[in-house]
């Protein structure tokens, strides 16, 4: 996998796709930067609204950042995504996550 830097510098040449926004805004928040994964998470949902993996991704970095009420928007936009995909695992794993913030 590419690293940090090699992905950042491809945003800044242009590139720019769910994918690379996902896959940086998934780095970020390994490393608990949940402001700059959000920024990036959510330009992937909004490249690709059907990618449910970004809508999860984005729950759990807007958790981070105790955004809850955005958090429980993303994993119930996430979980209807994953649905109309027939993505059951995905499904299952943002309905948890959610519980867990009520």
């Amino acid at each position: 996998m590419m690293d940090q830097v090699n992905l950042e510098k491809m945003l800044e040449q242009g590139t720019d796709n769910a994918l690379l926004r996902y896959t940086l805004g998934t780095l970020f928040l390994k490393q608990k930067a949940y402001a700059q994964a959000v920024e990036h998470l959510t330009q992937a949902v909004t490249l690709d609204p059907q990618h449910s993996a970004s809508w999860k991704h984005l729950g759990k970095a807007l958790t981070g950042m105790e955004r809850i009420e955005e958090a429980v928007e993303s994993y119930q936009k996430g979980i209807e995504v994953a649905e109309a995909k027939g993505d059951i695992q995905a499904a299952k794993e943002m309905r948890v996550f959610l519980k867990r913030l009520e």
